[in-house]
C-alpha cells in the first residue's frame, strides 16, 4: 500500500526543512553517542520519535549514508557505521597537508595578512577575554584553521579542506571536553599565528603539525573512552 501523502509532499520548502531537521537530530545522536557504532534502527522508529513521516526520514538517512555515517540494509533498516580509526588517521594527515600548503603559501609569497586580524584578536588577545566553553572553543578552533586555508586564496584547496573538516568533526569536537585542552589550544594557536604573521613558514608548519598530532591523539583517546562509557551505561540499564 503506498505511503499516505503528507503536508510536506506538497510544499517543497517545508519538506526540505523537515529533512534538515531529521538530518541534524540523527547526526547529533551519532555525535553525542546516543546512537552507537553498530546500532540498528528503522525509518519508522526515527519517524515516530521525531513526529514526521518516513519520507523526510528516508531522505535524511540517505544523506547521512552518503557522508559515511550510516549503512543502509535494504529491507532490513539502517545501522551506524563502526568507527574507522584508520580512516580518521588518513583524514588528519590530509588535513595537515592542506593546511601546511596554505601556511607556506601565506608565508613564502609574503601575502598581505589583514584578513587574519580577527584571529589575532581572538588567539593573541588578553587572557581575560578568552572563551572557555568547550563547544564555543570548538567552533572557534574550526574557524581558525579554516581562516588560514581561506587566506591562501585557493578555492579548490579550501573546498577539499572543508570536506575533510566535516568528516572528522564527529570526533574532533571531543578535543574540547577537557579544560586543559582549551587552554593549550589558545597557546598553540597563538604560536602558529605569530609564526605565520612573521612569515616563518618552517616554524609555522612544525607548530601546526605538533598541534594537529596532539589533537588527533587526544580525540582518539576520548572517543574510545566515550564509546566504552556509553556501552557500559546501556548494559547497566
Amino acid at each position: 500500500m503506498p505511503e499516505r501523502s503528507s503536508p510536506e509532499a506538497a510544499t517543497p520548502d517545508i519538506a526540505g526543512s523537515r529533512v534538515d531537521h531529521v538530518y541534524r537530530r540523527v547526526k547529533e545522536d551519532i555525535f553525542d553517542f546516543r546512537l552507537l557504532p553498530g546500532d540498528r534502527f528503522t525509518e519508522t522508529q526515527i519517524a515516530d520519535r521525531l513526529g514526521v513521516s518516513r519520507t523526510p526520514v528516508r531522505e535524511a538517512l540517505y544523506r547521512l549514508e552518503r557522508e559515511g555515517y550510516l549503512y543502509v540494509h535494504f529491507r532490513n533498516g539502517w545501522s551506524v557505521r563502526p568507527f574507522d580509526f584508520e580512516m580518521f588517521e588518513n583524514l588528519y594527515e590530509l588535513r595537515y597537508i592542506l593546511e601546511a600548503a596554505a601556511v607556506r603559501s601565506l608565508c613564502e609569497h609574503k601575502t598581505e595578512l589583514e584578513s587574519l586580524e580577527p584571529l589575532r584578536q581572538i588567539w593573541l588577545g588578553p587572557e581575560e577575554s578568552r572563551e572557555m566553553d568547550g563547544q564555543s572553543v570548538a567552533q572557534l578552533d574550526e574557524a581558525f584553521h579554516t581562516a588560514l586555508v581561506d587566506a591562501a586564496d585557493n578555492p579548490e584547496v579550501a573546498r577539499v579542506h572543508g570536506d575533510v573538516i566535516e568528516r572528522i568533526r564527529i570526533i574532533r569536537r571531543l578535543d574540547f571536553t577537557q579544560n586543559y585542552r582549551v587552554e593549550r589550544t589558545y597557546a598553540e594557536h597563538g604560536k602558529i599565528l605569530q609564526a605565520v604573521l612573521r612569515h616563518r613558514a618552517d616554524q609555522a608548519c612544525l607548530l601546526l603539525k605538533t598541534h594537529i598530532e596532539e589533537s588527533k591523539a587526544e580525540v582518539r583517546k576520548i572517543t574510545i573512552h566515550r564509546l566504552q562509557a556509553a556501552r557500559q551505561t546501556i548494559a547497566a540499564g
